[in-house]
């Protein structure tokens, strides 16, 4: 080619090239895009679920649209569990200022229900007794075994319902190591059944000598003879002697129901017990340590499907509600005046799950809660869950949920689970949270002989203290079963 054609053709691309470049997309930088929340260094686990209420997956949100507040802040999260070797019924559990772990291992009639422990954040377990022929000696047949730790003192409460007529308690104030001998709360009526017991620090309208720091205070369903509704008890020596049941319910306000919920006692010396009214589910209240009662129902939208109206208490003394409603899901609502009014309820389930049962709640720092529960969409293979809101007061909350097994590492597989008596779950179960902000929550694994096991996090949101992710754990899993 001659040159003054190469010089003709070089004139030619220097005239085109502007708008070349527009068109190889040189001249304009790419739109950016706004990193997600959800963007964790590793994959969201296939337990582990991020949504809002009614089954909204919050992944599926642009960053824009999702409007997280601070103390919503995503944080990556994994459930797991822990075997005991124990088996259990009605799991119940606690955890010392120490983190020592304790649990109901119930073992039927003839031997009793004794209190396992773990003193290595659920990784081994031990029998504690108390043990029958000692010091302690302990009280034989326990149709029901509780087991409670008082938050203020550490002091472990053992109590036992016997042939649905009597009560006893005994109680450990080093860990477990060494029992009390047991000490007579019967009642009014008979049959006595599904007790409860908890402390709590005097109330604004208590009048008595205090003889221990706390009030101790236990209620139980009188079952169809006698009045129907709780009645409770007070203890002003730390469990020894009992003024006498009362009826736990206002004066002159008919019950339609008479099993209750766990007690739970705030900061602020109220206890608290879940419990149907005849409106809805409730939540009673007494601030003269368990003397007298008031009602106060939570929602008449969405009824109770049974008696486990769960109840909780935060570091603040906010009020926390958890329940299955009659649609077969799970319910939370909270009250920042003691119960007087109500948020409107969330249905907390995660997507994909349907059928709910065996509420559990229990609440950390100002605002933050777990619940847990047993759920499952074929009504046949059945999982542990735990969902968690770091926000409470905020209008859409994100709720983290974990199942604490896999999927096919179901935890009972009859069809109802959820909505009657079902191995070794019982009539409920139970959830704490350690003073780090560590959930631990009491399941029992059906499959493998009603074998007691502890759900917890590997890591997730820290419940208590500043919010960010708990120190990680080693995970568990079917390979931790000793039974």
């Amino acid at each position: 080619m001659r040159r003054r054609e190469l010089f003709a053709l070089a004139m030619l691309f220097a005239l085109l090239a502007p708008g070349l470049s527009g068109c190889f997309g040189k001249d304009e930088p790419p739109p950016s895009v706004e990193p997600s929340p959800f963007d964790f260094e590793q994959p969201i686990a296939n337990t582990t679920a991020y949504h809002f209420s009614n089954w909204t997956n919050a992944l599926d949100f642009s960053p824009d649209e999702l409007n997280l507040s601070a103390n919503m802040t995503p944080i990556w999260s994994l459930g797991t569990y822990y075997g005991t070797g124990f088996d259990t019924f009605e799991p119940t559990i606690g955890v010392t200022s120490s983190g020592t772990l304790v649990f109901t291992n119930w073992n039927g009639l003839g031997t009793g229900t004794h209190i396992i422990r773990s003193q290595d954040m659920g990784l081994t377990w031990e029998d504690v007794g108390p043990y029958p022929g000692l010091v302690s000696g302990q009280v034989l047949n326990s149709n029901d075994p509780y087991v409670y730790v008082d938050p203020w003192t550490d002091r472990i409460m053992k109590f036992d319902m016997h042939a649905l007529a009597t009560m006893f308690v005994e109680y450990s104030d080093d860990e477990g190591n060494s029992w009390s001998s047991p000490f007579p709360a019967s009642g009014v009526y008979t049959p006595q059944d599904h007790q409860s017991i908890a402390s709590v620090p005097p109330g604004p309208d208590f009048v008595g000598p205090l003889l221990h720091e706390t009030i101790y205070i236990f209620c139980i369903n009188t079952g169809a003879q006698g009045p129907i509704g709780a009645f409770c008890d007070t203890s002003l020596d730390g469990g020894h002697t009992w003024e006498g049941q009362v009826p736990g319910w206002p004066n002159g306000v008919v019950q339609c129901h008479g099993l209750h919920g766990h007690l739970i006692g705030a900061e602020d010396g109220s206890m608290y017990r879940g419990n149907p009214s005849c409106d809805g589910p409730a939540a009673y209240r007494s601030t003269d340590g368990g003397r007298t009662w008031t009602e106060h129902t939570i929602s008449t939208a969405h009824q109770s499907r049974g008696h486990e109206v769960a109840i909780g208490t935060d570091e603040a003394s906010n009020v926390h509600a958890f329940w299955i409603a009659t649609d077969n899901l799970p319910y939370y609502a909270f009250s920042s005046d003691k119960g007087e009014s109500w948020s409107e309820p969330l249905m907390v389930a995660p997507p994909g799950v349907n059928y709910t049962g065996f509420p559990t709640i229990a609440g950390g720092a100002d605002g933050r809660v777990v619940f847990g529960y047993i759920g499952e969409s074929n009504h046949s293979e059945w999982s542990g869950y735990m969902g968690f809101i770091t926000d409470a007061y905020s209008e859409n909350p994100l709720i983290t949920t974990v199942a604490v097994n896999a999927k096919e590492d179901y935890l009972d597989e009859t069809e109802d689970c959820g909505s009657v008596r079902c191995g070794g779950f019982g009539d409920f179960i139970d959830v704490v949270i350690d003073v780090d902000g560590r959930p631990w929550i009491a399941f029992a694994h059906n499959i493998y002989n009603q074998e007691a096991i502890i759900g917890t996090l590997v890591t997730g949101p820290a419940l208590r203290g500043p919010l960010g992710p708990l120190p990680p754990i080693v995970e568990g899993g079917p390979s931790t079963l000793k039974m």
